[in-house]
């Protein structure tokens, strides 16, 4: 497999080489040249196959043969070695919850297969890689927990200082090893400039990859969540609507590859906080990136989603194409606090503030009676302890795992600017 920059001015790559630059010389974002649909029979009859053969078969053709096929096999059944159950609310509404792995945020799959494969193929480098990824709360827990202590690789992780959970914070800063935490006076879209800004940079002494999902190898997996989905459901529900809680669109653009492989997947919702540059665009077709603005649903603080393009090249750059499959919807931290009190007094069930904002979508949507809808919960309400205890007025039990993480002492460095960032990395 092949893959080429989104901004036209690079050369086409290996899959190993689009997981090793992260980014294309030309600021590109990479994208697979060919996707080849999968068998009907294999859609048709999902259920008939485990888990670890569907990852396989999903994933298997955007790495071709790069990685032996059992090697592959072993990557992605310790990638997806936890549950990924759809959980009624309502009728004709169920949470796919994806927090039941390690971090308790669904982006523990992307990082454990991005981990693995780059320790696959860094096997045979005597140089080390640095691992350079911005994060809004979650992906620095999940990248920081998948990399520790892989050989040959060294991950240094930038967050927006004050604008992360306590609980994420401790993710990222308490593992040490091979694990940095720099602490940046700014917000998420400042962190991920400097990643970018990086990469292009010649002057770095180091080899740099991202493990943000700009990486092909942390966005394609999260296919897998669709499918997984898809297989609990399908036989009880023709059309199924999936409402992703969105900030960078790694997530719902990765769900919309696997609608390109052959997942009948009726339509998608990008449900946003008051970071509305998506839904703004589905209003007016004009793309107007912006400041991002803290909020509740931290993750998603996300001005300037660099995922959105790969969305558009799935459609062939066509508006019209785009918003025949494709809703997004913006909310503010008001309205995603008393939909929280809303579903836990209706059906019991504890949402975090971004499921909460998954539910408002397809709320806002409002489901036709041949439609069944499905909000992702992407992080455990724990990681969200004090908003989520407040708002529900409700003590949340702490998994063991979680209180051992946040009696360790936080160890990070403070930067401001991308020269403190370069003179980090050179030294």
């Amino acid at each position: 497999m092949k893959y080429f920059s989104l901004n036209q001015k690079a050369p086409s790559v290996s899959f190993r080489e689009a997981v090793v630059n992260g980014l294309a010389p030309d600021r590109g974002l990479y994208f697979p040249e060919q996707i080849t649909p999968l068998p009907e029979d294999f859609i048709e009859n999902i259920d008939q196959y485990s888990n670890e053969e569907i990852a396989f078969k999903a994933i298997q053709q955007f790495i071709g043969d790069e990685i032996p096929e059992e090697t592959l096999k072993t990557i992605v059944a310790e990638t997806i070695n936890f549950d990924f159950p759809v959980v009624p609310v309502e009728d004709n509404i169920g949470t796919l919850e994806l927090f039941h792995g390690p971090t308790l945020a669904f982006k523990d799959v992307g990082a454990r297969f991005m981990a693995r494969c780059l320790g696959h193929f860094n096997q045979q480098n005597p140089k080390k890689v640095t691992v350079l990824v911005a994060t809004s709360g979650d992906t620095g827990g999940a990248v920081a927990n998948g990399f520790l202590g892989v050989k040959g690789v060294e991950v240094v992780i930038l967050y927006p200082s004050g604008k992360v959970s306590d609980i994420q914070e401790k993710q990222l800063t308490t593992l040490g090893q091979n694990i940095t935490a720099l602490e940046v006076n700014g917000v998420f879209d400042d962190c991920q400039d400097m990643v970018k800004t990086a990469f292009l940079d010649d002057e770095i002494q180091r080899i740099l990859t991202s493990a943000n999902s700009i990486n092909v190898a942390r966005w394609l997996p999260q296919m897998f969540y669709y499918f997984f989905a898809y297989k609990q459901l399908y036989r009880q529900h023709k059309h199924i609507v999936f409402s992703v809680p969105s900030g960078n669109f790694g997530n719902i653009c990765a769900g919309m590859m696997a609608q390109k492989l052959g997942l009948p997947i009726h339509h998608f919702i990008a449900a946003t906080n008051v970071n509305d540059t998506v839904p703004k665009y589905m209003e007016n077709g004009t793309y107007e990136a912006k400041a991002s603005k803290a909020t509740i649903s931290n993750a998603m603080d996300v001005g300037n989603p660099s995922n959105f393009i790969r969305i558009q090249q799935l459609f062939d750059h066509s508006f019209e194409h785009l918003k025949s499959h494709f809703s997004s919807f913006s909310f503010s931290d008001e309205a995603t606090k008393d939909v929280m009190k809303r579903v836990y007094q209706k059906s019991s069930y504890v949402t975090d503030p971004h499921g909460a904002v998954g539910y408002l979508g397809l709320e806002t949507y409002a489901l036709k009676d041949d439609e069944f809808g499905v909000f992702l919960e992407t992080a455990h309400p724990v990681k969200f302890l004090d908003v989520v205890e407040e708002t529900l007025d409700k003590k949340i039990d702490i998994p063991k795992d979680i209180e051992a993480i946040i009696q360790k002492e936080k160890k990070s460095i403070h930067i401001s600017t991308y020269e403190e960032l370069k003179s980090f990395l050179n030294q």
